[in-house]
């Protein structure tokens, strides 16, 4: 029996697929190894995997359904961690035809083809964008959701309500993971914590949106996986009984982030200290789909999932830099 991840050879998919294989799982991944970022990077993330005999590496775009039907159909999948999807707020400003393929068509296939083989459970990646406006914080998963600033969290948010009527229609047992700034070791070079520490280590400006005001609950890739495999563990049950999220089919929404929103100067700030080179900041306005701050309320998640983060900046930027290190020499 095998989970299947998608999204493998990206960021938190490939640190959840080597989560699994470490504790004795078979996975198969799949991706389709698009240019968005640096596509050696990701070819890198499935090398890194590959010494595991539990893993098959499969390249394949999950949003053609015929095909993923076809091709995963003869696989022994008995759970889904779907975390395959087009990332990125600003991106979505410049290519909105790419979040809806990815992100909504395919996300109903992989619901497709969850009905189609018949999961035990299927865990999915949201965000903490799809809080949006909300003024309150911590975001709660009790909170509404239905001011999204940007189109990827418009997406995100569709899946969730998509999702919903799957689980209420197949009783497919589903469970959304919200996911706040996730950062770490094999982390995305189109995200703040890489594009930083890329420009204060070549003494490049830094731009800092929002002047460096702006709060995200940075939250480190080990605290992320043991969250989506404790997520992964804990079906949700067909009881009848209100879930997190508010479902009263077999369908569960938690938050996954650090509780503890940081300013993006503090980040900086972490870097600096880091790696030993003082940042030349260039501060700028807000840009459009930005939040002002983002908080993650995880006191139903560690309720249910007894999943609660350990990992603050001060220990996580110090392992992204040493890995960025290592990596940059890599390809020297």
């Amino acid at each position: 029996m095998a989970v299947l991840v998608t999204g493998v050879a990206g960021f938190i998919g490939h640190s959840v697929a080597r989560a699994l294989l470490a504790r004795g799982e078979t996975v198969v991944g799949i991706d389709d190894l698009n240019s968005y970022y640096d596509v050696a990077l990701k070819a890198a993330r499935v090398g890194s995997l590959a010494h595991f005999d539990a893993f098959k590496f499969v390249e394949l775009d999950f949003a053609d359904l015929q095909l993923l039907l076809a091709v995963m159909g003869k696989e022994p999948i008995t759970r889904i961690v779907h975390l395959g999807a087009q990332p990125g707020v600003r991106y979505s400003l410049e290519n909105p035809a790419a979040y809806l393929n990815s992100n909504l068509q395919g996300h109903l296939n992989l619901l497709e083809l969850a009905r189609a083989v018949g999961v035990r459970h299927m865990v999915y990646a949201s965000s903490s964008s799809v809080y949006g406006g909300n003024a309150a914080l911590p975001y709660s998963v009790a909170d509404a959701v239905d001011r999204p600033l940007s189109l990827y969290a418009a997406t995100k948010r569709s899946d969730e309500i998509i999702s919903e009527s799957y689980a209420h229609l197949f009783r497919i047992p589903l469970t959304g993971l919200r996911f706040f700034t996730v950062y770490g070791p094999w982390g995305r070079p189109d995200m703040a914590v890489w594009k930083f520490t890329e420009a204060v280590i070549a003494g490049q400006p830094v731009p800092l949106f929002g002047a460096g005001q702006l709060r995200r609950d940075f939250t480190y890739i080990d605290d992320v996986s043991c969250g989506v495999l404790a997520a992964l563990d804990r079906v949700p049950a067909d009881d009848g009984r209100r879930k997190p999220g508010g479902s009263i089919s077999p369908h569960s929404i938690y938050n996954l982030g650090n509780h503890r929103p940081e300013l993006v100067l503090d980040l900086v700030q972490a870097i600096e200290a880091a790696t030993g080179r003082q940042a030349q900041l260039e501060l700028l306005p807000m840009q459009p789909g930005d939040a002002e701050a983002t908080f993650a309320d995880i006191e139903v998640t560690t309720l249910d999932l007894g999943w609660r983060p350990t990992t603050n900046l001060s220990e996580g930027i110090p392992r992204f830099v040493d890995w960025y290190r290592w990596w940059r020499e890599s390809l020297d």
